[in-house]
């Protein structure tokens, strides 16, 4: 059976979307305390594949995710997946809102709802937990007033739901990972995301330099981020997610050359990509890229072009 890690406690988010993939399936679910955890699970064998939030249509990235997907030893993504957030407030049973003098969640929910505790409680304290679902249980525990949550979490711990969706980004979702050791990636599907870190000389020109490597192979490029690099001043990781696969001609031409030009590559997957949203790939039957000769047939004649020009042919 095998064994996979989440962010925990039960009824978070995470275990949300951990259950919403095939991978999930008949498996064994392990919660964690904290995203850390997960990744040190999975890298120790203790468990299979490991599920973490990543990113957040309010609040961004999750740093401590981003800096652990770059430790050693390596980790990949092989699927993601996409959780529309809602959030209540979740107390022990007769607590009214003018008796709440604490509450706690996660650093993320509380981005998400900070503008609604102001204008609501605006006496109470606001503390930080490890999830929302561990918030919730502290709850229980008497340790908080109340906690911003899933409704879920409420079944869970015993507790009210006092007031339901109270995100001021009603809209708001979040993306999930779930990460491995290295292995062959999951076959293309044409709409696939992938995920590479790098880090360059600091120089004029450097970072051109490694975006003009997606931009002149038609590569849609859906995200980028500085991290620090812990150890070195003024140095940073670049996170970048691309539309499209390693086994495409565009997508791995790019990433040779990022070998090339970059000091450091960190290939972090290539995996279907999450929603029925419109994107562009490389290769496949996907619309066309915005620029031209990046196709997988463009690719092919050029490749055998080459190879003509090594042989001898002077056409």
């Amino acid at each position: 059976m095998p064994r996979l890690a989440y962010l925990g406690p039960r009824a978070t988010f995470t275990e949300q979307a951990l259950r919403s993939l095939p991978e999930s399936s008949g498996a064994e679910l392990v919660p964690c305390a904290g995203s850390p955890a997960v990744l040190a699970a999975v890298r120790d064998g203790s468990v299979d594949a490991g599920c973490v939030p990543i990113e957040n249509t309010v609040e961004g990235a999750v740093p401590a995710v981003l800096d652990g997907l770059v430790a050693d030893p390596p980790l990949v993504i092989v699927r993601e997946a996409l959780v529309a957030v809602r959030f209540a407030v979740l107390v022990r049973p007769g607590t009214r809102a003018a008796g709440i003098r604490t509450i706690a969640s996660h650093t993320h929910a509380i981005a998400q709802t900070r503008g609604w505790i102001a204008a609501q409680l605006p006496d109470a304290e606001v503390l930080l937990s490890t999830s929302t679902a561990e918030a919730a249980a502290q709850v229980a525990r008497g340790e908080f007033d109340a906690a911003i949550a899933a409704p879920l979490a409420a079944e869970q711990h015993g507790l009210e739901v006092l007031v339901d969706d109270v995100a001021d980004n009603p809209g708001a979702v979040t993306r999930f990972a779930l990460l491995a050791p290295p292995g062959p990636p999951p076959a293309p599907t044409g709409q696939d995301r992938t995920t590479l870190a790098a880090t360059t000389q600091n120089r004029p020109g450097a970072l051109l330099g490694l975006l003009t490597e997606l931009a002149v192979r038609g590569i849609d490029l859906t995200r980028i981020e500085s991290r620090p690099i812990k150890d070195r001043h003024a140095e940073y990781w670049f996170h970048l997610d691309c539309s499209g696969h390693v086994a495409e001609p565009a997508m791995g031409e790019a990433l040779a050359a990022l070998r090339r030009r970059c000091d450091r590559v960190r290939f972090l997957g290539s995996y279907p990509r999450a929603g029925n949203g419109p994107q562009q790939t490389c290769g496949s039957d996907a619309p066309p890229v915005p620029v031209g000769g990046a196709g997988a047939a463009e690719f092919a004649a050029a490749q055998e072009w080459l190879a003509g020009l090594r042989a001898g042919s002077a056409t």
